[in-house]
């Protein structure tokens, strides 16, 4: 069954070159394409496009397929195109020609784009869980190791002291910022394109605020020419974000795949969390942070695939918009899994806590030795050449009694204003008011 069947049929080989995969990833969207229908048909009765008695017997038949769809039942038929055929289909089957009356005033084309602004949605409302989540484990591990000092670098080179916790809170600080690039997504995706039809309106009357304000959309897209155009650029707000998220998890990745090396030392995790070597029997392999580091990096190269997608597509809806969704939906759960095993690993990180002792750094102290003659009283400069003259000659004494005292510095880490900011930034998103009108329209 397809939805824009008429009396011939399309070649075969056509047919199964233009669905490709698109039925398996369809079935993710199932909930979404149920709920937007439960939307639909209401605004439909409110403008006398279907009477008080049908909509009455479609919601509770939709209603039943939400809650089949939610558990992992509903699947698609053999020869049905897609989600949006396969609901049609069973209502059809089951109410006969009232069935057919969901799709009035709609195209597959604002069906499948409300289908995935609200799957994105939810996509991003698990984000920004699992970010929460790793932020607050970091912190946490912070607090713990923030008296261990281990070498700071620039340029690769042993630079100046830092510490674990400073390290750690880094990352976790970073991640605050990753959850802004979330929510920027976010807010370019929550508006509604129902209307907008196949990207050129409806001569019936449509009440667009009525489905917006049932769905828990922010507002419309207004223009449904522009509505249609969302189609590629949600999903690239989208993989803009997901790389972000991605680059702080492969940088964070590549500092631990070293520090976990016996030439730094810094740091190890329970045997279980590693792997070995065929021939030598000594290796504790750091495989999942390797694995992070690569799978993190293809993330960081998807805005540039679903840009290459869309580069030479002008405004309307175009087939090859169906492909965006075989780059991203993997990459969603590719970034959920690696989200979810470095912030198991990291919640059972080990410490060396006498790295510092090793004579290697001893000259990390020497900006503070040039800092304490800067208050003794001598001018920078001077003391720079002093301490430089000290470490040429040899006469240089490192002193591993630091003193750090402003925000964010190795004495006062600022965890508790990450924290806060982690925290505000997630009371940013809409995710409850999202729920309630799920609850309101599903159950």
């Amino acid at each position: 069954m397809k939805l824009w069947q008429k009396s011939t049929d399309v070649n075969k080989r056509v047919e199964t070159f233009t669905i490709g995969n698109d039925q398996a990833l369809d079935l993710l969207l199932a909930p979404y394409d149920v709920l937007g229908s439960l939307a639909h048909i209401t605004m439909l009765e409110s403008i006398g496009l279907l009477t008080a008695d049908e909509l009455v017997i479609l919601t509770k038949e939709l209603k039943a397929l939400y809650q089949k769809a939610k558990n992992n039942e509903l699947t698609i038929d053999e020869g049905i195109e897609d989600i949006h055929s396969q609901v049609e289909l069973l209502l059809t089957q089951k109410l006969g020609d009232v069935g057919k009356k969901i799709h009035s005033g709609r195209s597959r084309n604002d069906q499948v784009l409300v289908d995935l602004k609200m799957y994105f949605r939810a996509e991003i409302e698990a984000l920004v869980g699992q970010v929460e989540e790793l932020a607050q484990t970091l912190l946490k591990q912070s607090e713990a190791y923030k008296h261990v000092l281990i070498p700071g670098y620039t340029h690769m080179q042993v630079a100046m002291p830092n510490s674990i916790g400073m390290w750690l809170g880094a990352y976790a600080e970073s991640l605050s910022d990753d959850l802004i690039a979330l929510r920027a997504a976010y807010d370019i995706i929550n508006k509604n394109p129902l209307g907008s039809a196949a990207g050129y309106g409806s001569s019936f009357p449509l009440d667009r605020m009525k489905t917006t304000e049932l769905l828990g959309f922010e507002e419309p897209n207004y223009n449904v020419v522009y509505a249609q155009m969302t189609r590629g650029k949600s999903e690239v707000a989208l993989a803009n974000a997901m790389a972000s998220v991605a680059a702080t998890l492969s940088k964070f990745s590549m500092d631990v795949c070293m520090y976990a090396g016996q030439n730094f030392g810094f740091i190890s995790f329970p045997d279980e969390l590693t792997t070995g070597s065929s021939i030598m029997p000594h290796k504790k392999n750091p495989d999942v942070f390797e694995l992070v580091r690569g799978r993190c990096n293809q993330l960081v190269a998807l805005p540039n695939e679903l840009q290459l997608i869309l580069s030479n597509l002008p405004s309307g809806y175009h087939r090859e918009l169906q492909q965006l969704k075989e780059h991203l939906f993997p990459g969603i759960q590719t970034l959920k899994q690696c989200l979810d095993i470095v912030e198991f690993s990291i919640s059972q990180i080990k410490v060396n806590e006498d790295v510092i002792n090793d004579p290697r750094y001893d000259y990390l102290f020497t900006v503070e030795l040039v800092n304490q003659l800067v208050l003794d009283g001598m001018p920078f400069r001077d003391a720079y050449k002093e301490v430089g003259r000290q470490v040429e000659s040899g006469d240089y004494k490192s002193d591993r009694n630091i003193n750090h005292t402003h925000l964010g510095s190795v004495g006062n880490l600022a965890n508790d204003h990450i924290a806060a900011k982690i925290k505000r930034e997630v009371a940013k998103f809409s995710f409850e008011k999202v729920a309630e009108c799920f609850k309101v329209l599903g159950e």
